[in-house]
């Protein structure tokens, strides 16, 4: 089969979204498909020095020049298939090809609906959102990456006709335990000891990922855990370098030195620094579906999560669950568990083995082949 995958726009820097896409090229290639990967190109964006200008600007380079790009090349491809639910408008520009869409979340979507209190969206930002959302109400084919996002969508259609299959999105196959002389080594790097013990968050710093809250509950936990003058734990921030309310709100309601910020790690760092963790510290008050906690998992890092989907559709019965918005009961439970949580290590094995592209990628075959003939 000949496949067509819809990258995103790369100075938009959406990681996850261009990872997600690059996998899934090389993944179906290696089960025997032709594959190409179109983005948008950066002709104007990359003329502007500003982020302001260069957010504008490519909006021309995605939504004016890049339709007809794709409209041309769709031509000769048996299928097209648009990684990221954000670029739904692309479905209206691949002709008469069979095509299909990637629904990673509804999070902006029900944000510019009103349906997150306190989240505010310009007018712009909510004419964009149900621009998106008409088009993927009108994908007659989609994948959503966890059964929560598919119950989200169809509440959003509202009975639309559609094809809805869930395919949870697969592990990275490199991810594993790291040796021995590697935590080592990034924990010198840190300026951690060899057992100095450190929890670890993995995300950026969107609402949604709760990193105040975090903050909060690292806080009071330290407060049950402290017993001298030295934190008896520390926290390490993995992700985009901290914004100044980030590090003011560490600086003044932290202890000096008790967290660790890291920015871009390699995934072999990655690794290592889930390896060498008492756990992973996820409190997230929504997601699409929680790369990091399999991740952790699949490196022996025991997993502190939400209790709450897609949190405990993903992490199984291989985390510790907390309410996000109960700080202080989160804190006594991480407290009273943290002895304990080793323990989980080996359902955390089993649990991410689930995710092993070996037994996603049939999925994403079947559902392709099921497009194109169901459209012939």
């Amino acid at each position: 089969m000949r496949i067509l995958l819809v990258g995103n726009y790369a100075l938009d820097h959406q990681a996850s979204m261009l990872r997600y896409a690059e996998m899934l090229c090389q993944q179906m290639t290696l089960c025997g498909h032709q594959v190409e990967l179109i983005q948008p190109r950066a002709i104007l964006g990359d003329l502007a020095s500003k982020p302001f200008l260069r957010k504008w600007l490519g909006y021309i380079d995605k939504y004016v020049f890049f339709p007809s790009d794709l409209r041309s090349r769709a031509e000769g491809f048996d299928l097209v298939h648009v990684c990221d639910h954000s670029n739904s408008m692309y479905l209206a520009h691949v002709g008469d090809r069979p095509a299909s869409i990637t629904c990673h979340d509804l999070l902006a979507i029900r944000a510019a609906r009103g349906d997150y209190s306190g989240q505010k969206r310009s007018l712009t930002g909510k004419l964009q959102q149900r621009w998106i959302l008409k088009h993927l109400v009108d994908a007659r084919d989609v994948v959503c990456v966890s059964a929560n996002t598919a119950r989200e969508l169809a509440a959003l259609c509202g009975g639309a006709a559609q094809r809805v299959m869930v395919i949870p999105n697969p592990l990275n196959s490199n991810c594993m335990p790291a040796t021995e002389e590697s935590i080592l080594r990034m924990r010198q790097g840190l300026g951690l000891a060899a057992d100095e013990r450190y929890l670890i968050h993995v995300g950026g710093d969107k609402w949604y990922k709760n990193q105040p809250g975090m903050l909060r509950i690292f806080g009071l936990l330290l407060e049950r855990l402290r017993c001298g003058s030295t934190a008896p734990l520390r926290l390490v921030m993995v992700g985009k370098p901290f914004t100044r309310k980030m590090r003011d709100a560490v600086a003044l309601n932290l202890p000096k030195g008790s967290v660790i910020e890291v920015v871009g790690p390699s995934d072999e760092e990655l690794w290592a620094l889930y390896s060498g963790a008492t756990a992973l510290l996820f409190p997230s008050l929504h997601e699409g579906f929680g790369w990091p906690l399999i991740e952790a998992q699949s490196c022996g890092c025991p997993v502190i999560t939400s209790n709450r989907p897609p949190m405990s559709e993903v992490a199984g019965l291989a985390a510790l669950y907390i309410d996000p918005e109960d700080e202080t009961g989160s804190a006594a439970r991480i407290a009273a568990e943290l002895d304990q949580l080793a323990q989980l290590r080996e359902a955390g094995f089993r649990n991410a083995k689930r995710f092993d592209p070996a037994l996603i990628l049939p999925a994403y075959v079947n559902f392709f082949e099921g497009v194109a003939q169901a459209r012939r």
